[in-house]
This record gives C-alpha cells, structure tokens and sequence, in this order.
C-alpha cells in the first residue's frame, strides 16, 4: 500500500534533502515502485563525458530510498546498509537517467529491493543494484 505518492516524496526530499533536491524529480510512485529522473548535468559527468558511476550510485540509492517511503511514510532515519551495482553498458550521453526502484521484502526493521538505471531514450538497462535499508524502530 502506497501512503506517499509522487508529490509528497518530492516535497519530502526538498524539506529533508535541499542539498540534492535539485537533481531529482519523482516521477512516479505506485505499487510497482518509484520512477525517479537524475536530471544530468555536468557535475553528474566524468572525462569522456559519461555519467559517473558515484552520479549513478547516488540515483539508485535515493530512487530505493523514496520506494521504501512511498510504503513507510516519512522516515528520514532510514539509511542503506548494503548495496551492490553492477555496471551494464555506457550511459547515454547529454540524457537524464531514470531509475525504477521496486521493493521485494519490507519488514519491521530492513527492506530490500533493487533498482534499474536507464539512460533515457535507451530500453536496455545501463546498471542493475541491489540495495538493503535498516528502519529505524518507531518511537
């Protein structure tokens, strides 16, 4: 069950995460998952002018991040504890980058999900991660 969709999650991000929430727009949160775009820009780039793998790691991590919110509710505490990203094949240039992030397991205290990083315009994916998040006990 969804209690945060795609509006509240970018809200949440521009009241907790001013820092980046400039780089990313939610856009869409339902039972599937969360769809978020990396609007990339330069910061976002290495030599040779492909997105950064740490741009990358940063995408999928904040797109598992709001897919386990979407579910949860506002818990800003909420920190990954693991995450493995396989890279697949070079990003697109002068594109955004969207992830779509799924949950597969959401229990009291860790969630598990994965996430797939696609340069826009391209169907196969460029990385693949797994991601596990502790939750923090309520109060």
């Amino acid at each position: 069950m969804i209690v945060m969709d795609a509006a509240a999650l970018q809200g949440f991000l521009a009241q907790e995460f001013a820092q980046v929430v400039e780089d990313f727009v939610v856009e869409r949160a339902d039972e599937a998952g969360v769809c978020l775009r990396l609007r990339v820009q330069d910061k976002h780039l290495r030599p040779g002018g492909t997105v950064s793998g740490p741009a990358m790691f940063g995408l999928a991590d904040v797109a598992m991040y709001l897919a386990i919110l979407s579910r949860i509710g506002p818990v800003a505490l909420a920190v990954t504890t693991n995450c493995s990203l396989d890279f697949m094949r070079k990003p697109g240039a002068g594109v955004d980058m969207l992830a779509e992030a799924r949950v597969l397991k959401l229990g009291r205290s860790l969630a598990v999900g994965d996430v797939m990083l696609f340069s826009e315009g391209m169907a196969e994916p460029v990385a693949r991660a797994g991601l596990t998040y502790a939750i923090p006990p309520a109060r």
